[in-house]
């Protein structure tokens, strides 16, 4: 029986879930939302960072008492039935036509800092991750692990150097307090694009099993990666807010790396960007391809991807998630689709997806978690208001794939009991 052998340890899993909540979004989502909220966005950072710990604290429990490759689909499976599971898996990989094109083309903005590219030249280097991509997974997550866990250590390092190059100035930090933005309206519409940033966290919980000891690492690997990242964030907007750097065009850390520290900033910034989004879509391509064979053995998907190689890998599903993603991003270029649409509609599914996991956590885990759950359903209430419109996309998706599996579950019921007749 194919079975996953767990190899990496609560270290190994801090640095995937650090580098897979930094990696597209670490040097770029901070001047985006700037953009929005102005000095507001500390404050939407702020709040995102604080509200999303519940919400990790549950997911990493979950995952802890009940690992299992589809995830949060068979937390919700066991909480609610197979329809609700099934729905919530699905919905997960039609997430991927949206996630992996943002993913690949945010870290692409790094690249053309380095080189600039116009074209279907564009296309070719984004086709080559996925190159990448596959053979960092072809031997099992545990080796990007390890890759991934040193990559955490330098891109904080780098944000270290900053803020302390830059220097506390107490008349600055002063200044930029009176002068935050309080506009509740800009501040949301920030916080539902930062929210990118934390998209991730369900990614691990299709890992568990390849923890030594989920029950005992998980948990603290999930909070580890996860308040890290949230300093990390509120670091780097108070940096750029500090500097005044022009958030409008180019990468704004490039120019602040280069005030800060005297050059090479394209260099430094455009490499670690380039390897951290090779390392976030990495996790996600693990975390679907293991939802994949794990609906395979349960006959939700054809018995072709049910199989693992010799690295306990499912390469078959493993293939097919690249070759949708290379479909998608040649698609994206032809149709000009926007970077920021991307994000939204992406971050409305996990809404419901947070939500679902949310719900079912109240029913699987003991009431002392009650309180957290409480708290995470809130936030995941309070962020699909404020995507707004971009919910709908996720709402479309959740009400044609619900009731076409319950048919299916139905029908299916139906001709087996007709066959037995």
């Amino acid at each position: 029986m194919d079975q996953v052998k767990g190899t990496i340890g609560r270290w190994q899993g801090a640095g995937l879930m650090a580098t897979t909540l930094l990696g597209t979004g670490v040097f770029i989502l901070p001047q985006m939302t700037i953009a929005i909220a102005g000095t507001g966005a500390l404050i939407a950072w702020l709040l995102l960072t604080l509200a999303i710990i519940p919400v990790t604290l549950v997911f990493g429990r979950l995952a802890g008492v009940f690992p299992h490759a589809a995830g949060p689909a068979y937390f919700v499976e066991k909480a609610f039935g197979r329809t609700a599971g099934r729905t919530i898996g699905l919905i997960f990989l039609f997430v991927v036509p949206l996630g992996a094109p943002a993913a690949i083309l945010m870290t692409f903005q790094f690249v053309d800092a380095l080189i600039p590219l116009s074209g279907w030249s564009q296309v070719a280097v984004q086709l080559s991750f996925l190159v990448a991509l596959f053979l960092l997974n072809f031997r099992g997550i545990h080796v990007s692990a390890k890759l991934q866990f040193a990559l955490t250590l330098a891109i904080v390092s780098v944000v270290v150097l900053m803020f302390g190059a830059g220097g506390l100035n107490l008349d600055k930090l002063q200044l930029l307090s009176h002068g935050t933005t309080t506009d509740s309206g800009l501040i949301m519409a920030a916080a539902g694009i930062a929210f990118w940033s934390f998209v991730g966290v369900e990614a691990m919980t299709h890992l568990a099993n390849d923890f030594k000891d989920p029950k005992k690492d998980m948990l603290p690997a999930m909070m580890i990666g996860t308040v890290l990242v949230g300093l990390v964030y509120l670091a780097c907007t108070g940096l750029l807010l500090l500097m005044q750097v022009e958030t409008v065009t180019g990468l704004a850390m490039v120019t602040a790396f280069d005030n800060l520290l005297g050059g090479y900033g394209v260099q430094v910034i455009a490499i670690l960007g380039i390897a951290g989004g090779l390392a976030t879509v990495n996790v996600y391509t693990a975390s679907v391809s293991r939802l994949i064979w794990s609906f395979s053995k349960e006959g939700i998907l054809p018995r072709y991807f049910d199989s693992l190689n010799q690295h306990q890998v499912p390469v078959r599903a493993l293939s097919v998630v690249l070759l949708a993603m290379a479909v998608v991003i040649v698609l994206t270029y032809v149709s000009g689709q926007e970077l920021e649409q991307l994000i939204a509609w992406t971050n409305g599914v996990f809404v419901i997806i947070y939500l679902a996991s949310m719900l079912a956590a109240a029913k699987l885990l003991s009431k002392r978690y009650l309180p957290l759950i409480g708290l995470g359903s809130t936030f995941c209430i309070v962020l699909g208001f404020a995507l707004g419109w971009n919910m709908l996309y996720a709402l479309v998706m959740t009400l044609v794939v619900a009731p076409f599996l319950w048919w299916q579950k139905n029908h299916l019921g139906r001709k087996q009991k007709f066959q037995v007749a």
